[in-house]
């Protein structure tokens, strides 16, 4: 299932935005992929970073992969909860699995990223 309520990358990340801020997390697809997930390490809050920049790692015990920011900003939050117990991205990627909310410093890059549709159809459906 593909919510319709946010933006999607090719990289498998979605951003939820309200307002400024945007929260930011990996889809089913790339939870699924993963597997067992076992370790997340997230930026710092306050760090500013590009649309695109790798800002930490999902790790899993059959691979390793970067978080990529779908958007310029700033973190400012963290989701502890992920840090201290990750297979809630397993279990909720959408939902408690989320991973950094982001003050977006340039609005209209969310243009460029994909629908719930056109994500949908990335995957095939």
């Amino acid at each position: 299932m593909v919510p319709g309520d946010r933006k999607y990358t090719q990289e498998h990340e979605w951003i939820l935005v309200d307002g400024a801020n945007g929260t930011v997390g990996v889809t089913e697809f790339a939870a699924h992929e993963l597997g067992d997930i076992v370790f997340v390490e997230l930026p710092a809050i306050g760090s500013s970073f590009k649309q695109g920049d790798a800002v930490g790692t999902i790790e899993s015990v059959k691979a390793v992969a970067d978080l990529y920011l779908p958007v310029s900003g700033e973190i400012v939050a963290v989701n502890d909860d992920v840090t201290a117990s990750p297979e809630l991205l397993n279990g909720d990627p959408f939902g408690r699995g989320w991973l950094v909310k982001v003050k977006l410093s340039v609005p209209a890059e969310l243009d460029a990223l994909l629908d719930a549709g056109a994500y949908g159809e990335l995957l095939g459906g």
